[in-house]
């Protein structure tokens, strides 16, 4: 049965704007390690598929992907705060992805 109980989530919030665009995308399982609780989580903030050149967009909410590959907000256009994301972006990554604003928490 894929229902399962509640638990609680914090996450942390890196939108430097109200204004930003997301579309579903399918978010793999592959390479996710599961956590203490057996479960393979993908965190928000994650650039997605990888922090490189060929990065499309950062994962807007934490994606359970212990069942395999689920639906994901993946954010492709959007204002963020690049210190609050749990891995910061290189170079190659901020190129790919040119509709989304990288600034600094002040």
């Amino acid at each position: 049965m894929y229902v399962k109980p509640r638990t609680e989530v914090e996450q942390i919030n890196f939108l430097a704007s109200q204004k930003y665009t997301s579309f579903t995308y399918q978010i793999s399982d592959v390479g996710v390690t599961p956590n203490e609780e057996g479960k393979k989580i993908v965190p928000a903030g994650t650039i997605y598929p990888s922090n490189d050149a060929n990065a499309i967009g950062i994962l807007f909410n934490d994606t359970d992907v212990t069942e395999g590959p689920q639906p994901g907000a993946l954010l492709v256009e959007a204002w963020l705060l690049e210190d609050r994301l749990p891995t910061a972006p290189t170079a190659e990554a901020k190129t790919a992805m040119n509709k989304i604003s990288f600034k600094k928490f002040v």
